[in-house]
């Protein structure tokens, strides 16, 4: 292991126990020089993980860590709570499930279960994809607020994947309501030609969409006429995890 990264984990470490310590204590305790202990704690807390005092050169744990402890303790939290549902989405269906987080402007996919079936979706665990062209994607993005919906529009844009990709701003605007108001989304083949995709979000306990679930297979199998059977069971599990997960949508 790379030995800087080894002495700036011993320097958090440290921290964790001894909040607002400054370069010499730490440099003392922990016997590594001053200069290797000051670029290490100005590298620290540029990116967030520690943040040092105005008053007084001394330093404690920054934000950053809070924020990837928050989604480290969801993810573990998501995955245990979730699996039973998605067993039982592919028991009643028969068809691929997946769980997914949130992850800067993507969805990540945590967990799956696939179909026995000879002709199903395959696993994609800790592949990322886009947020406007998946069921797993639309749903978290649908529960976001405007301003959010048209920064990722502006910044990711929507190009165009298959002949069924939403790539105008306005539709995309319409069908992220449409899904507010049934409370799912279908990938209508827009990221993959020929699969069809059935997806509802999963809220925390302050409420937010951070993740999702969805049932896919081949458009063969996964008709428009199915959706209206198969989205209530998707929302009913989405509905539940997130009550366990502490959300009171």
């Amino acid at each position: 292991m790379n030995n800087t990264i080894i002495k700036a984990i011993s320097i958090l470490d440290f921290l964790t126990d001894n909040p607002n310590a400054g370069v010499t204590e730490i440099s003392n305790r922990l016997e590594l020089p001053k200069s290797t202990v000051h670029n290490i704690l100005n590298t620290l807390n540029h990116y967030g993980f520690l943040e040092k005092s105005s008053e007084s050169a001394r330093y404690h744990l920054g934000a950053k860590l809070v924020e990837l402890g928050y989604r480290a303790q969801n993810e573990i939290d998501i995955c245990r709570i979730a699996h039973p549902y998605l067993r039982g989405l592919n028991e009643d269906l028969d068809e691929t499930i997946h769980l997914t987080l949130l992850d800067q402007d993507q969805v990540l996919y945590v967990d799956c279960i696939e179909s026995k079936k000879r002709l199903r979706t395959y696993s994609v665990i800790g592949v990322r994809a886009p947020l406007y062209c998946t069921s797993v994607g639309k749903a978290i993005m649908a529960f976001f607020d405007s301003q959010t919906i048209n920064r990722i529009i502006l910044e990711k844009g929507l190009p165009k994947i298959t002949e069924h990709t939403i790539t105008d701003p306005h539709k995309m605007v319409l069908e992220l309501e449409k899904i507010r108001r049934l409370g799912y989304a279908v990938d209508n083949m827009e990221h993959e030609a020929d699969l069809r995709c059935v997806g509802a979000p999963i809220f925390n306990n302050r409420n937010e969409a951070f993740s999702s679930i969805s049932i896919s297979g081949p458009a063969s199998r996964v008709t428009l006429e199915k959706v209206d059977q198969i989205a209530p069971l998707v929302m009913r599990a989405a509905r539940e995890i997130s009550i366990k997960m502490g959300s009171r949508k």
